[in-house]
């Protein structure tokens, strides 16, 4: 058997999510399909983590076993015919019978994309949340350093989390703007269900003069979705690099 290491972009416009779901269309079912079709094995890959439905990736990692001979230059191009062009395998890797995609991950960046024209781009609105009106982005980057560090992020996560250690680390957390798009840069050792958009909404509620920057401080130590800011829509978040 031979391990392999892949990295897949993904518009997730369309799908349910990255992970395996009954009766719903998804990013691992449609690689998991295109396997079975090219090997006649029934295979199951494992994604560095979920994506919610509507997010994209451009640097998602999943590993999966095979006993294919297929030489490890042929494999991108092999899965690309049988996979719809809303997914792209960008590399094939063999990696060490050891590696695994979810638990070596050292760090994980997402990019969110907020389109601050006056009127919506046409050709970015299935990758960017339009928001018409200008944004403090001096005070959404004061906002955005209290939350660089090691907290318990209870008020950044969806209040269907069940995950119960819900402290992490942000390694760093930016906002740039490049024209008339402005983007949120987040990496970290991990991230809890819905906690980039949390934040992103949250640092939105400031930009808009809603909220002062000081106040994530309370926020944070509040541990209470209630007083965090809105999650920011799907369709803006993109899972950007998986570090190992």
């Amino acid at each position: 058997m031979r391990r392999l290491k892949c990295v897949v972009a993904y518009d997730g416009t369309d799908y349910s999510g990255f992970q395996v779901q009954p009766d719903q269309i998804t990013v691992q079912g449609e690689i998991e399909a295109a396997l079975r079709r090219i090997t006649g094995e029934e295979i199951q890959i494992v994604g560095s983590g979920r994506t919610d439905a509507g997010v994209h990736a451009r640097g998602q990692v999943f590993h999966f076993d095979t006993a294919s001979g297929i030489p490890i230059d042929k494999w991108a191009f092999v899965l690309n015919n049988q996979l719809p062009d809303s997914i792209v395998i960008r590399s094939v890797e063999e990696a060490d019978p050891a590696f695994h995609a979810r638990f070596d991950v050292k760090v994980k960046e997402y990019r969110y994309c907020i389109d601050n024209g006056p009127v919506p781009d046409v050709f970015r609105h299935r990758y960017a949340d339009h928001i018409r009106h200008p944004l403090d982005l001096e005070a959404m980057r004061r906002a955005a350093a209290h939350l660089i560090g090691e907290h318990d992020f209870t008020s950044f996560c969806s209040a269907k989390t069940f995950v119960e250690d819900k402290v992490r680390t942000v390694y760093d957390l930016r906002v740039e703007r490049t024209g008339s798009e402005i983007w949120v840069v987040c990496r970290g050792n991990g991230f809890l269900y819905n906690m980039v958009r949390i934040i992103v909404g949250t640092l939105v509620e400031v930009g808009q003069g809603k909220r002062h920057p000081d106040e994530i401080k309370e926020i944070l130590r509040a541990r209470d979705r209630e007083q965090a800011g809105k999650t920011a829509p799907a369709k803006g978040l993109t899972m950007w690099e998986v570090v190992y």
